[in-house]
């Protein structure tokens, strides 16, 4: 069946933006700010003239609209028309607007500065000796500059990295040369969420809390067992809950209803050591959807005391929150907020409990897809998190004040680093890979050999870079994005072996595609569709296309005679494999040759002479929808 492509993005230049004040600042030009702001917080991405009168329709955003004012008649130069004008420019995402003088008007007209006035747009005057190309070439010459300090900004970085990772204690020394070059603190997570090694100058505590969970997003959820359709769930402990205190939620009874839903709020960073924070059972009729919680005790809640939101009553009706107040400072130590005796107390430094087995007919809960990173912004600093290896827990966590273009390189650098230098805790052995490799070298199946690697289903990911060829770094950091170290870089193409929870996202500047989920004796299969599905992304210039999984008609017949029907139909084509692919790849993009030719890498007239012999060798007319639905069907089962 068709894939299903991943629309792109919107195409941006490949240059880092430029402020308005390094284009004011070039002498050569003599731009000079008649009106708007004049903070440093406008951005250029490049520059484009028109003397439209609604230059609307054809701004992507971040312009900076040069116009001589053609386009303005003398009954038209009223404020209305200029408002109408500029808010059309605002609206479209214009940065600036520079109004060049003469031959046209001999100065700027007040309406159109006192409407980018209103509209908070910056005006230039571009004097009459200064022409529209001159401006355009300042921007790019600007931005190429930048482009150029960013490439030597991250290939310096790059190279310490390096060096940092092959000193004796090369994990601390990565995140000291990772914060120094991002300005900020780097941080190492392990699997349970515990900070195994930092670096630089940590951020505000409620930063840092932001992106200890932050972690949560990009780390893989663990396998529990629950009854079909309920959840009970407690999330982590905050970095700087005391010692001894704990979060409890009760495990629901076998007559929980499906769909309830049992949380407790984590301690906060100032609750007194051996308060309990607990919520009771949902009871059997609790209705579906109802979330039971009970909030952090206040900072002067008394040491000991016991904080319980009361169970929803039968009429509580569906998807009502039911809270318990937190207790007053005058609140006795010991109190509680209910008659029932309190659970046994939990050992000191126990952390929070996990989610509690449902005791009917336990199941397994699949792991959640997670993507590979995340970003965020709290109390100033600029939060990001970047999974690491194989998807076993491992992540880098990065706070920074202000974010540069190239950061997200540099971080990435220094993910795909700790990727290795923590591979031997990621397989639990280090030997694992190399056994793995050795089996496979001496006639192992897949499936003997993928336990080493690890457990579940996998998908083949095939990638290729938008413009240049594919390098060992680029691979690695790819497969670093992706959460896998299982790359290989092969004739230009990177290919990754994914564990199938941890769902692949378009990646920038790339093409990917992606094959099904299968187990390890299909990744041959696997391979051979995440390679049709990337052939199919370079041709459509889709970010990411995903191999096609609905079954169809052709599900419905014997599989034994559709392979006959098939290996006889296309067995005129057998001796020549380029003449197969060819036909299927055509086929795919329903007979575009240029698309087909940028899908193969050959010329157009190449698959013009390919197609023909084909043709010629079937016997038939391609030309015929019924030939092409009976081609495609053999094709895809060939």
């Amino acid at each position: 069946m068709p894939d299903a492509p991943v629309p792109l993005a919107p195409a941006v230049p490949p240059t880092p933006p430029i402020p308005l004040s390094a284009l004011l600042a070039r002498e050569d030009l003599a731009l000079r700010r008649i009106a708007g702001p004049a903070g440093p917080d406008t951005a250029i991405h490049w520059a484009h003239t028109s003397e439209m009168a609604d230059p609307y329709p054809y701004l992507l955003g971040g312009e900076l609209l040069l116009t001589a004012g053609v386009h303005v008649t003398p009954a038209d130069a009223t404020g209305a028309y200029f408002d109408t004008y500029v808010s059309r420019v605002a609206a479209a995402g214009g940065a600036a607007i520079g109004f060049g003088l003469a031959p046209v008007h001999d100065t700027v007209p007040p309406a159109l500065v006192a409407a980018c006035e209103a509209h908070g747009l910056p005006l230039l005057e571009v004097p009459p000796q200064t022409t529209f190309s001159g401006v355009a070439r300042a921007v790019w010459q600007l931005m190429a500059q930048a482009r150029l300090a960013e490439l030597r900004r991250v290939t310096e970085a790059q190279q310490r990295l390096a060096a940092a990772a092959s000193r004796p204690d090369p994990v601390p020394s990565v995140l000291r040369q990772l914060a120094q070059r991002l300005s900020g603190w780097g941080v190492l997570y392990g699997p349970d969420g515990t900070e195994i090694a930092s670096a630089g100058r940590a951020p505000h505590e409620t930063a840092r809390q932001a992106l200890a969970h932050l972690t949560d997003v990009v780390r893989p959820a663990p396998t529990t067992m629950a009854s079909p359709g309920t959840t009970v769930r407690t999330p982590p402990p905050c970095p700087t809950t005391p010692q001894g205190t704990t979060g409890r939620t009760a495990s629901p009874t076998p007559t929980t209803p499906p769909g309830t839903t049992g949380r407790t709020h984590p301690p906060s960073a100032t609750t007194p050591p051996g308060t309990t924070v607990q919520a009771p059972s949902p009871s059997p009729t609790t209705p579906p959807g109802t979330t039971v919680r009970a909030p952090s005790p206040s900072p002067t809640t008394p040491p000991g005391t016991t904080v319980r939101a009361p169970s929803p009553s039968p009429a509580t009706p569906p998807g009502t929150t039911v809270r318990a107040p937190s207790p007053s400072p005058a609140t006795p130590p010991g109190t509680t907020g209910r008659t029932p005796p309190p659970s046994p107390p939990a050992p000191v430094g126990r952390p929070i409990a996990a989610a509690v087995p449902v005791a009917a007919r336990p199941v397994p809960v699949a792991a959640r897809p997670v993507p590979s990173s995340a970003t965020d912004t709290v109390a100033g600093s600029h939060l990001a998190a970047y999974a690491l290896g194989a998807g076993q827990g491992f992540v880098l966590g990065v706070a920074s004040p202000h974010r540069e273009p190239g950061d997200h390189t540099i971080a990435s650098v220094a993910a795909v680093l700790l990727s290795l230098l923590t591979g031997e805790h990621r397989s639990g052995t280090g030997a694992a890979r190399s056994s793995a490799l050795v089996r496979v070298l001496l006639g192992a199946p897949p499936e003997e050999v993928a336990p080493l690697l690890g457990t579940g289903r996998w998908v083949v990911v095939h990638a290729r870079p938008d413009t240049q060829a594919a390098d060992a770094v680029a691979a690695s950091a790819l497969g670093a994005a992706l959460g896998s170290a299982l790359v290989d870089l092969t004739d230009g193409v990177v290919r990754v072996l994914l564990p199938a929870e941890r769902e692949p996202g378009p990646q920038p500047g790339w093409a990917l595609g992606v094959s099904t989920a299968v187990g390890p004796g299909d990744w041959t299969t696997a391979d051979a569709q995440a390679a049709r599905a990337l052939a199919r992304a370079r041709a459509t210039r889709t970010a990411l296309v995903g191999h096609g999984t609905r079954p169809g008609l052709a599900d419905l017949l014997p599989r034994d005679e559709a392979d006959a029907h098939a290996q006889a139909l296309l067995a005129p084509l057998g001796a020549t494999p380029a003449l197969t692919e060819t036909l299927r790849t055509w086929l795919s993009l329903h007979g575009s040759w240029d698309r087909t030719a940028v899908a193969l890498s050959v010329h157009r007239n190449t698959v013009r002479q390919r197609i023909a012999r084909c043709a010629a060798l079937l016997g038939t007319d391609l030309d015929d929808p019924d030939v092409r639905m009976e081609l495609w069907f053999a094709l895809r089962r060939a």
